[in-house]
């Protein structure tokens, strides 16, 4: 019998523990979950119980652990072949693969200035110098696999892949923020809101008791 734990922070605010989350809803794979709240004095030492890095979020199954959200997501990949994580064209899969490694790398900017708030609406805040440059970015990768590979469905790869979990955040931060796109992102980015998992995850948010002020403007 599998033992499968994720170990996450608080669903409003954590974007990499959003991104593991909706992976592994989506392989339909049981699992617990743990929420461990970020900056209350207790947090450090919960998180160290579970993560050789310090850091959430951690997938833990059968003495296993894996402690970063990428590869997470790969080990899902493996793990739940049938649920379709990466495109199943090679072409289209080093595509997704190379997004997703540029989302999990960049874009610096725009997480400081504007950091992820599931229920908070900030309209306007956060257009520090390079967020415009990096939203101008993502967009254009958004554009990109829309016209290139999104043709068979609403994604950026047709159907659900890895790639849109790992842009799921920005998703949330441009609704909060109120950023506003071109019509192929604007719509990309309401399909991504309207997956079963990303509403799910919307609604645990909206209900924690937790509120961090470092992330309310």
């Amino acid at each position: 019998m599998s033992t499968r734990t994720l170990i996450i922070a608080n669903k409003n605010y954590s974007s990499w523990s959003l991104r593991a989350g909706l992976v592994l809803m989506r392989t339909g794979l049981d699992f617990e979950e743990v929420v461990i709240p970020l900056d209350i004095p207790e947090t450090k030492a919960a998180i160290a119980a579970h993560s050789p890095s310090g850091k959430v979020p951690v997938l833990r199954e059968n003495g296993l652990t894996v402690w970063e959200s990428l590869a997470i997501c790969e080990y899902l990949a493996e793990t739940a072949p049938e649920a379709g994580l990466w495109p199943a064209d090679a072409g289209a899969r080093a595509v997704a693969r190379t997004v997703s490694a540029e989302m999990h790398a960049g874009f610096a900017a725009l997480r400081s200035n504007m950091p992820m708030n599931i229920r908070g609406h900030f309209p306007g805040h956060g257009r520090a110098p390079g967020v415009d440059a990096d939203i101008a970015r993502i967009a254009a990768i958004w554009t990109f696999c829309r016209e290139r590979f999104g043709k068979g469905g609403d994604l950026l790869f047709g159907g659900f892949s890895i790639a849109d979990a790992m842009f799921a955040p920005v998703v949330s931060r441009f609704r909060t923020y109120g950023v506003e796109l071109p019509e192929p992102c604007r719509a990309y980015g309401e399909a991504v809101w309207a997956l079963p998992e990303m509403q799910a995850w919307a609604a645990a948010a909206a209900a924690e008791p937790w509120v961090n002020p470092k992330y309310e403007f």
